[in-house]
């Protein structure tokens, strides 16, 4: 059993502020900063610490009890609240990465990118990242009376660290938000995206020096390294966010990342040739995937469950002739499979294909599919699992084989990376070939030390003219899938809603089709607009 600074805390953390923002119905009081209070006064450092806890963990969990039962979130269903499953939802579901089977209301509508206003999954995703702020807001105000003390003002940094992720998160999704950094109970005003992007950069350039130094942390917590990444995310997609290129901005925080402390994981711990795999094993704290999360959600079959995280990665992805033991966990819940144009992105290392000419085995270590009883094209997406290949990436069980913490087998152990060195590789990749400097020869480097470690040689390298941005694109889709941000790489290259990009089912029709650009944002949610009539619905809605 694996034991950290969240795991620890998530057992004690204030029940005052465990409980703030709960609400008997959704759909009748939202949970936004407008509507958050906090009264408790932090009495040391180590209380502190013990609510900061709680910011970490109101991403990983979902309410006061786990899996489920004292949501902080009512009106949907605990486990599909939870952070990271709404993100793979809306940010994987709704393009060429996956596809999933059941028919929770609204759940169709995300791969055929025909939701509403009213749409669980986009309101509930609002309310999660709504709840972070909120949280974090509070935790400042009452932190801030013990400033001055070198590790509480740690804590606020990272408080501010995580404050600038949900908006971050919520200026990629929603666009125009309200912008609230104090505890208040009136109705705020609506922010546009340059101004939530400002707020954001602006925190991340402040809090920098106040973090922790490059790998000093404890794990589980952000160091200054989170704050340079995620301004490299941030620049990455500025001309598309507000319409300002800053290239040259993300290949210079890129490389700062780059240069920490962190490092791409290329240890093979459990003797089967590849280091790729290790990233998504149950003991990814430990066995050498940690140096390479700069930030990660983490988890604990035991002592933080949870139906959403990895333990939905895992069980939903298991299905048809799949051993779900073999996986670490009990059983599978066969929902979670992948279209072709996932797969086809490693047409160029098929090793073998079946008597249909369908790829089944790979020199690329990245290709995790599980074939045998599947189909490559996908006939109907709803209740049949063997349509599309199933994806294998993620596993309860550790590098010596061994099944999680959860002897029952219901929860997953295995950590999930929000933010790791590898992505940074590409990001310098990308935003030298669009024209913020850098060196072509140091991003093709680094693109081929991601292929070294997939292949386990050097026979999947390229040379400097082979790099493009389509080839960047590409090699996000094979290191990156369902990470969680696919529909924003397809958003910066201009292919999410076009017709000149297509994947199964895209728009709701077997072959593909455009949808409406409106499509790029998700809609605020419809009971929101009630409650405050300072905001304005995104256009298409």
């Amino acid at each position: 059993m694996k034991m950290n600074f969240i795991k620890k805390l998530i057992l004690i953390v204030p029940a005052c502020l465990s409980l703030i923002a709960c609400h008997d119905d959704l759909d009748q009081t939202p949970i936004d900063p407008d509507s958050f209070t906090e009264a408790n006064v932090f009495a040391n450092a180590q209380e502190a610490k013990g609510a900061l806890a709680k910011l970490y963990a109101s991403l990983a969990l979902t309410g006061q009890q786990g899996p489920a039962g004292q949501p902080d979130i009512s009106g949907i269903d605990e486990g599909t609240s939870q952070y990271s499953r709404m993100l793979f939802s809306l940010n994987e579901l709704t393009t060429d990465n996956a596809v999933v089977g059941w028919g929770d209301p609204g759940l169709p509508n995300l791969h055929a990118m025909d939701w509403g206003a009213s749409n669980d999954f986009t309101t509930g995703m609002y309310y999660r990242l709504a709840q972070e702020v909120s949280f974090c807001n509070s935790f400042i105000s009452n932190a801030m009376a013990l400033s001055g003390d070198p590790e509480v003002d740690a804590y606020i940094a990272e408080a501010r660290f995580l404050r600038a992720f949900a908006y971050y998160n919520l200026m990629d999704l929603y666009g125009n938000v309200p912008l609230v950094t104090q505890v208040t109970t009136e109705l705020p005003e609506q922010a546009n995206r340059d101004m939530i992007f400002e707020f954001v950069e602006q925190e991340l350039l402040e809090i920098q020096d106040n973090l922790k130094a490059s790998g000093s942390n404890e794990y589980g917590r952000v160091d200054e390294v989170a704050a340079w990444a995620l301004l490299s995310r941030l620049y990455l997609n500025a001309e598309t966010w507000i319409g300002q290129p800053k290239y040259a901005e993300a290949v210079n925080y890129s490389q700062q990342a780059i240069n920490s402390t962190y490092s791409i994981n290329t240890s093979d711990a459990n003797g089967n040739g590849s280091a790729y795999d290790e990233l998504f094993l149950a003991d990814n704290n430990s066995n050498g995937a940690q140096n390479e999360f700069i930030f990660a959600i983490n988890f604990d079959g035991n002592q933080s469950k949870t139906y959403g995280g990895t333990t939905f990665l895992v069980h939903a992805a298991i299905g048809g002739s799949m051993d779900a033991s073999e996986f670490g966990v009990n059983g599978g819940w066969e929902g979670l499979r992948t279209t072709k144009e996932l797969v086809n992105n490693f047409d160029y290392a098929v090793t073998a294909t079946d008597e249909d000419g369908n790829p089944v085995e790979w020199a690329d270590e990245r290709a995790m599919f599980y074939t045998d009883g599947q189909s490559l094209e996908i006939s109907t997406i709803a209740n049949t699992f063997t349509d599309g290949y199933a994806v294998t990436k993620f596993k309860n069980i550790d590098s010596q084989g061994n099944a999680g913490s959860d002897e029952a087998g219901n929860f997953v152990d295995t950590d999930l990376p929000l933010i790791r060195l590898a992505e940074i590789y590409l990001n310098y990749a990308e935003a030298s070939l669009r024209g913020g400097g850098g060196d072509l020869a140091t991003a093709t480097g680094y693109i081929n030390e991601l292929r070294e470690r997939a292949f386990g040689d050097d026979s999947g390298n390229i040379t400097s003219s082979e790099l493009d941005l389509d080839f960047i694109l590409a090699e996000r889709a094979r290191e990156l899938y369902w990470e969680g941000m696919r529909r924003t790489d397809l958003i910066r290259y201009d292919l999410f809603t076009s017709g000149s990009y297509l994947w199964p089912f895209k728009g709701g029709t077997r072959g593909g089709m455009a949808v409406a650009d409106f499509r790029r944002l998700f809609p605020l949610p419809s009971n929101l607009l009630t409650v405050n009539p300072n905001l304005t619905q995104n256009d298409g809605y």
